[in-house]
């Protein structure tokens, strides 16, 4: 067995050397983050002990702090061979203050709710519960980190850029001398993603290597730096518009919005945009915009691909709920598969955080007469129902202020049946819709305005809602159906069997009682539905069934949905918890459309890019010829109507910044391509790929040109997707980014780039032109 290789041990004089560079990097690193003085930022580089949580006998004191980039969180580990432990403040997704992670309710008593906070991570990084001495160090953990997260966020693209470049000089100096050796420079590239070969490498280091010692210091690493980031295609554009003193005066920059950004723009604006991005005093003072300045608007996510009107709430939100598509969320409570996944409360958490506003609870018969979610039948982890209900309460509206609909997968019995009522009565009290809203028996849904704040509960009901106001009691429903009933899949016979040799399943009065616009019943075609179902009466269709329908009856379908609820749901094949496409049921006028939030797919990519828009409120307005009950509209056949728009897309794929390593090790470095896709109405649909680009994942550039024909951009999405390109096998996911067609920027645009979990990745980005025209 081979020896363990271990550092040298430093002298005295080294030691305090090493430190007094480490102090400098700190310090460059706070400056380059804007927090000079800041005394949360001086807490977390100090760092403290607190105690680690990950069961009710494993409690261990840990040193956390933060690490001199800034940006690292380190923490010491007792276990041999793993001396210590980090994680990225850019892999937090929330910290949150007490016993709110499933683990600290489970693992801690209540006496120490002041005292705790958990870490959470985006993907399926573990939380992490911790517990500090007192409840204002816990408070100034949690502020401190939260505080720090948001000033890295807020800074520039520019900033990001300078923050994240120096960290990774500092990691290539590999024996901290603040200079690079010719070895240290490649190895700089590689962390960087961007491999030369030596010729070239060699190239740009004799360019910069003024003083001929053989190494980069100093002056000559900020020209090393200038030269790596300078971007051609800006110095073009920029060249063609800057005609003052070779600098963009308001007037160049207002012929430069207008005819390249095809925006209105007044010399008001211009000089907005000025005072707001130039970061040379002498330059702003001149009332001219520099370079840099005209690069960090381009940047800016106003100047960016998506509309910025369209991040606010911008539609007619007063429309009838069922008018609009609907972020909706299968097998909520699953953080991984349907057969021995977790069920977590934080499955609610991150599906609401993400603005879904129909969440999914498989209630079943628990202990103690306390009803449980999980997936009937399989392995998968149960969590209580209550502390769903508590999870669903808190994080309810923090993305959207809009309805959020309880979907009840109902397999208790009637005893906990009563339970499950008390439980949502007592928690989410008077937000709680157990009353049609206004006067008399309502003829249609209430809008999505008029709910605002408040949850709906979709389930089974034991007589009609015009109940209500009848003078006597109208007969009851025999039996409660589960969602395999609702989609009354004849195609599928063994389901079907399952469903008569069924034991009838009574429901409890209190439970009925709760259910009042979305009531569960059979669905037995639109010319029954039509003769014999009230508004509020909705079905449930398993993903064939209802693909089949969109594709043979489709203006049927959307005929059904302009004044009825239809839900959507992945078959129960899909063990693993993929996906099915949902557009050929937007397509179809489906508003509750289900998707399975804790898989990354394409698939969810684009129920993103659908929700995206209208403030991340969760609800999307159809187009008004689907929300008409006279439509022709169908998306199959596209006869002419107000829905045919025909545009033609041009999209010039330019360059690239920052991208990711798809693999860890230094050696690896991605070979680029990207591709635009287009969803939407089948004749829409559409694939185009650059080439790759070998080993730049830095700075890569293709100026490829591609043109598309929509005909229905009201339902079409575009996508720009990133890969690794193998030739010998799949290419490899490096980031994505999808938008509604009619929400796209034109002109020159930077596209922002989405990990496969739907967080941003930090810094990188495409580099596009855009224009939309009509076709001739």
């Amino acid at each position: 067995m081979k020896c363990l290789r271990t550092q040298p041990e430093l002298s005295g004089s080294e030691e305090l050397l090493r430190r007094a560079r480490s102090q400098e990097a700190t310090q460059m690193n706070v400056k380059l983050l804007g927090m000079e003085g800041d005394r949360d930022i001086q807490f977390l580089l100090q760092g403290g002990d607190l105690l680690k949580v990950r069961s009710p006998s494993w409690k261990k004191t840990r040193y956390f702090r933060l690490q001199e980039d800034c940006k690292t969180m380190w923490h010491e580990s007792k276990k041999t061979f793993k001396s210590k432990q980090t994680f990225s403040l850019d892999d937090i997704s929330a910290v949150r203050m007490g016993r709110q992670s499933e683990g600290l309710r489970k693992y801690t008593e209540e006496q120490v709710e002041g005292r705790c906070f958990s870490i959470m991570f985006k993907g399926r990084r573990k939380n992490l519960d911790l517990i500090a001495s007192s409840e204002e160090e816990a408070k100034q953990w949690v502020n401190s980190l939260e505080r720090i997260i948001s000033n890295i966020s807020d800074l520039s693209c520019q900033q990001k850029t300078e923050h994240w470049i120096f960290t990774c000089l500092r990691k290539a100096d590999k024996n901290k001398d603040d200079k690079l050796s010719q070895s240290e420079v490649k190895n700089f590239l590689r962390l960087i993603n961007i491999d030369v070969d030596d010729d070239y490498a060699d190239m740009i280091f004799q360019k910069c290597d003024t003083s001929k010692s053989g190494y980069l210091a100093g002056g000559e690493i900020e020209h090393f730096y200038d030269l790596l980031t300078h971007r051609e295609e800006i110095d073009v554009i920029y060249g063609e518009y800057a005609k003052t003193t070779s600098c963009m005066s308001p007037e160049n920059l207002v012929e430069f919005l207008m005819k390249e950004q095809r925006e209105k723009a007044t010399l008001a604006d211009a000089h907005a945009i000025i005072e707001k991005y130039e970061p040379d005093e002498h330059v702003k003072a001149k009332k001219l915009l520099s370079k840099d300045g005209f690069l960090m608007y381009l940047h800016h996510p106003e100047a960016s691909i998506l509309n910025p009107d369209h991040r606010e709430v911008h539609q007619d939100m007063s429309q009838p709920l069922n008018q609009y598509f609907i972020s909706s969320s299968h097998n909520t409570y699953l953080m991984e598969d349907q057969l021995k996944g977790p069920s977590s409360t934080e499955a609610y958490v991150r599906a609401l955080l993400k603005g879904c506003r129909c969440v999914e609870l498989d209630c079943w018969d628990g202990s103690d007469d306390e009803p449980v979610i999980y997936h009937g039948y399989t392995l998968t982890s149960k969590i209580l129902f209550k502390d769903a209900i508590k999870a669903v309460k808190e994080y309810a509206f923090k993305t959207s202020d809009y309805p959020v609909i309880l979907s009840l997968e109902n397999h208790c019995s009637v005893e906990q049946q009563r339970v499950m009522a008390r439980h949502m009565s007592s928690i989410l009290g008077s937000a709680l819709v157990t009353a049609p809203m206004g006067d008399g028996m309502p003829a249609n849904f209430p809008s999505p305005e008029k709910l605002k704040g408040k949850f709906i509960i979709k389930g089974k009901r034991l007589n009609k809602l015009e109940a209500i106001f009848a003078s006597e009691e109208a007969p009851a429903d025999e039996t409660d159906v589960t969602e395999e009933e609702e989609s009354n899949d004849e195609d599928d016979q063994e389901e079907e069997e399952k469903r008569k040799k069924k034991k009838k399943q009574k429901l409890a009065k209190e439970l009925s009682d709760m259910v009042i616009y979305c009531k569960s019943v059979h669905f037995h075609g639109f010319e029954d539905a039509v003769r014999n179902l009230s508004f509020y009466e909705m079905s449930s269709f398993k993903e064939g069934k209802a693909m089949k329908l969109a594709e043979e009856s489709a203006n049927a379908y959307i005929r059904h949905n302009v004044d009825k609820l239809s839900r959507i749901y992945p078959a129960g094949s899909r063990t693993n918890s993929s996906n099915y496409s949902p557009v050929p049921l937007w397509n179809a006028g489906c508003q509750i459309v289900a998707l399975n939030f804790q898989t990354t797919c394409p698939d969810m990519d684009v129920n993103q890019g659908r929700f995206l828009v209208n403030g991340r409120s969760g609800y999307i307005l159809k187009p008004a010829y689907m929300r008409d009950v006279t439509t022709e509209f169908d998306p199959i056949t596209l006869t002419r109507g107000d829905w045919l728009k025909h545009k033609t897309l041009h999209v010039m794929v330019i360059s690239a910044q920052q991208l990711p390593k798809v693999n860890k090790k230094k050696s690896s470095i991605v070979d680029p391509l990207v591709k635009v896709e287009v969803y939407g109405v089948p004749a829409d649909v559409a694939e185009k790929e650059t080439s790759p680009v070998e080993n730049n994942g830095f700075n890569p550039s293709w100026n490829d040109t591609f043109h598309f024909d929509v005909y229905v951009p009201d339902l079409a999405l575009v996508r720009f997707l990133v890969e690794d390109h193998d030739s010998t096998s799949d290419n490899e996911f490096v980031g994505q980014y999808t938008l509604p067609f009619n929400s796209l920027k034109m002109g020159y645009r930077h596209v922002p780039l989405l990990s496969k979990n739907g967080d941003r990745l930090p810094s990188a980005g495409l580099f596009v032109h855009l224009m939309v025209v009509d076709a001739k």
